[in-house]
């Protein structure tokens, strides 16, 4: 087995993956309240 050292992993993919995922997140959860406050103020 290679020897384990903390830290050293590249984990420049993951990063980039989990920002995209939580501005993702945040865009798809601002579109909802957007929905909610367009229904409640037009009652369609």
């Amino acid at each position: 087995m290679a020897d384990y050292k903390h830290g050293e992993m590249d984990i420049t993919a993951q990063t980039a993956t989990f920002d995209g995922f939580i501005r993702f997140s945040t865009k798809f959860v601002i579109a909802c309240i957007v929905l909610a406050v367009f229904l409640a103020i037009f009652r369609t």
